[in-house]
């Protein structure tokens, strides 16, 4: 009984995520592969997270992204069995897109590896400080889908030339695994993570400090 009670609702809340992830990648790397402006770009993926927010929200969370479930299994706020539920559903939703777009879209770079490093661990951070921000705030969907989706928005078109502002795993693994660019996947996986987790600790840190 347990174990079909686990593998249910790894199931249900795995599926949510993948099928929220896959329309945020498909959306977003669709413009991309569209040649849309930086602008357009940046307004698709903004968009399409908080629409996305909005139609999940009150099923899995909407995190569609890795980095974010992870900070948020680090923060005690998602256990270990939903945590792994989410990034597989994730990184499969990603991967259905990416062949979906036939590759197109994938996440380049245009920086140094250093450059590279420092933007996506602190646009990362910067995501996940809203994040936390709005959900200290209130509980509504609407405006958590807003502050989030703005941020991504924002955020992907000040560094999206740069690094092509991934700020998530699974949107950088699918389309750049079917693209055949897949030697970076590990590095934007760490650091989005890092900067994910980095944004909970000063939360803590400030927490403490105002204790």
């Amino acid at each position: 009984m347990f174990f079909a009670t686990f593998v249910q609702a790894m199931w249900r809340r795995g599926s949510i995520e993948a099928i929220g992830t896959f329309v945020m990648v498909f959306v977003g790397c669709g413009s991309v592969a569209l040649e849309r402006s930086p602008l357009e770009i940046s307004l698709s993926f903004g968009a399409i997270v908080a629409l996305v927010i909005i139609a999940i929200g009150r099923w899995s969370g909407a995190h569609i992204n890795p980095a974010v479930s992870i900070a948020f299994y680090y923060r005690g706020d998602l256990s270990s069995q939903d945590t792994v539920a989410h990034v597989f559903g994730q990184l499969f939703g990603a991967l259905l897109a990416g062949l979906a777009l036939g590759g197109a879209g994938p996440t380049v770079r245009n920086t140094s590896w250093i450059s590279l490093i420092g933007i996506e661990i602190f646009i990362t951070f910067a995501l996940m400080a809203s994040i936390l921000l709005i959900i200290r705030k209130t509980d509504q969907w609407i405006p958590i889908a807003i502050v989030v989706g703005s941020s991504v928005a924002v955020l992907a078109f000040l560094f999206g030339a740069y690094t092509g502002a991934s700020m998530n795993p699974a949107r950088t693994f699918g389309p750049n695994l079917i693209s055949g660019d897949g030697a970076m996947i590990p590095l934007y996986f760490i650091c989005t993570t890092i900067g994910a987790l980095l944004a909970v600790r000063v939360e803590r840190l400030i927490r403490t400090t105002s204790e």
